[in-house]
This record gives C-alpha cells, sequence and structure tokens, in this order.
C-alpha cells in the first residue's frame, strides 16, 4: 500500500496506466462551508474522479487568491478552521481512505507559528502527502523541504508565467511529487486561458523539471478549457469555479442542509470535468 508521498507518485502511475490525459486534482478550502463538510466532500470528490485533493489552509491575507477563495477562507476562518483543525480533518479522511493523496496549499504564517519541525510531524501523522506553501520561494527552504522530505512528505511549488529559467532550476531542485504552474498572471480565478502558451511554458518547465509531472491550474472553469489543459499538462487543477458551485448551491439553504447541497454540487460538477478528461484519454487512444 502506498504512503504518505508515494501515494502521490501512485496517483500519477494510475493516471498513466489507464491512458487517461491527465489526473484530475481539485482545490476545496478546508471549512467551507462548514467544518463538518469537509471530510464528506473529499469522499465525494474521490468518488467523482478526483485522482489528489488540494486541500486549502485558510489564512487571513491569500494573497495569490482571488474572490472566491478569499470569501471561502474567510468563512472558514470565522467558524474556527485554523492549521491544527485541517490535519484533524485529514486524520478523519485518511479513517476511510488510505489511497488518494492529500496536498496542502496555503501561506507560511500558520506553519511559522506552530514550528516547522512540528508541523512536519503532525502533517505526516495526519496522513499528508504534500505541502504547497505560496509565499516560500523555494531558495529560501532548503532546510524546510528536507524537513518534509524526511517525514516522506513532498515540498511542491508554484511556477508562474513570469518564472526565469534560473527559478524554474531552482525549485527543480527541491520539489517533489509535482511542479504546480499557475497558467494566469494574477490571482486564483482570473483572466482567460490561452492553452497555446500553456504549452509552450509546461514544455520548457518539463525540460528541467524531468523526474515529476507538471499540474496546471488557475483559468480552468469548464470542461473545455480542462479538456485543453489535459493536452499539455499532466494534471489539471481547478478551485475557483468548484468553490463558486458549492457558494451558490447553498446560497438559499438552511444550515442543516448546506453539508448535503454543497456535496452534492461539487461532486455533481467535478463528474463532468472527470468525464470530459475521460473523452481525452479516449480520442488519444483512436489516434
Amino acid at each position: 500500500m502506498a504512503t504518505r508521498n508515494d501515494r502521490i507518485a501512485a496517483a500519477f502511475a494510475r493516471t498513466a496506466e489507464s491512458g487517461r490525459a491527465a489526473a484530475l486534482i481539485p482545490y476545496i478550502a478546508a471549512g467551507d462551508p462548514s467544518p463538518a463538510t469537509t471530510v464528506p466532500l473529499m469522499h465525494a470528490l474521490v468518488e467523482a474522479g478526483a485522482d489528489v485533493i488540494e486541500l486549502g489552509v485558510p489564512f487571513s491575507d491569500p494573497m495569490a487568491d482571488g474572490p472566491v477563495i478569499q470569501r471561502a477562507a474567510e468563512r472558514a476562518i470565522a467558524q474556527g478552521v485554523g492549521l491544527a483543525r485541517v490535519l484533524e480533518m485529514v486524520a478523519e479522511f485518511r479513517q476511510r481512505d488510505t489511497a488518494t493523496p492529500v496536498v496542502l496549499m496555503g501561506y507560511a504564517n500558520p506553519i511559522e507559528r506552530m514550528g516547522q519541525d512540528r508541523f512536519a510531524r503532525d502533517a505526516a501523522q495526519a496522513g499528508v502527502d504534500g505541502v504547497l506553501v505560496v509565499d516560500y520561494p523555494p531558495e529560501e527552504v532548503v532546510d524546510f523541504a528536507a524537513t518534509l522530505g524526511e517525514q516522506g512528505i513532498a515540498p511542491i511549488f508554484l511556477l508562474a508565467p513570469t518564472s526565469t529559467e534560473a527559478r524554474i532550476k531552482a525549485v527543480a531542485e527541491v520539489a517533489r511529487g509535482y511542479v504546480y504552474y499557475v497558467s494566469l498572471k494574477g490571482v486564483t480565478g482570473a483572466g482567460s486561458l490561452n492553452t497555446d502558451d500553456v504549452a509552450e511554458r509546461v514544455a520548457l518547465i518539463r525540460r528541467h523539471v524531468r523526474d515529476i509531472p507538471v499540474g496546471v491550474g488557475f483559468g480552468i472553469r469548464d470542461a473545455e478549457s480542462a479538456q485543453r489543459v489535459a493536452r499539455a499538462a499532466d494534471a489539471v487543477v481547478i478551485g475557483s469555479k468548484l468553490i463558486e458551485t458549492m457558494e451558490q448551491a447553498v446560497a438559499d439553504v438552511p444550515a442543516d442542509q448546506k453539508t448535503d447541497a454543497a456535496v452534492a454540487a461539487a461532486s455533481g460538477w467535478l463528474r463532468t470535468i472527470r468525464q470530459a478528461l475521460d473523452l481525452v484519454k479516449r480520442e488519444n487512444a483512436s489516434a
């Protein structure tokens, strides 16, 4: 049975072995729309076709996130969800699912408050497979990356359209699990996607990051854009549209029905993306 960051490698291996075009990685904010929703939602997303779960750690100043994810973080914080609670959620998820990788995505401040060593130990114990810290540049976190590695956790890094080859090489030195290419300039959920540009940048990244997959996120909002990205990347990462779908689904729903409404809306929408990506697989298989 795969453990910790081995689960990430195993997930991408399953994608390759099945002939599917790309892995599907949904992002959700832990604690949104309620703390009780997160674990059932994670299981539902796996059932809908998620290969990896990116779980956002709520933070009060999420500088890389657009308004949709900012609102989700605010709702979670208002309900008392912080880093320690997120780790509890991962541990609860692991009681039923020991195969699906879970990657925490967030910011440095909560980790610094907890302490890097303690965070790495507690995250490993909870069953975390990877950690992506938006404001930890690779040049400055070699020791932290090593600490994560000692616990079997993959340090994952962002690359952007503005990333230089020097930055790509720096990420290649320390990244494990996969690399997350931000396909747009700006915050999550913004702009429109130019797939030709994405394909060119992914090809450049792969020349330096040879041994791990490249996922692409930001700007993927429907089946068509997911398919276009899947033709260039190893993984499709979707966050803002998924959260927006839940946000709309629970807007006028009584509090005791919000979990069911959010889970149904999110898993139903993600299933359409999974089906779209599977069509890309079939197109490739018949080409």
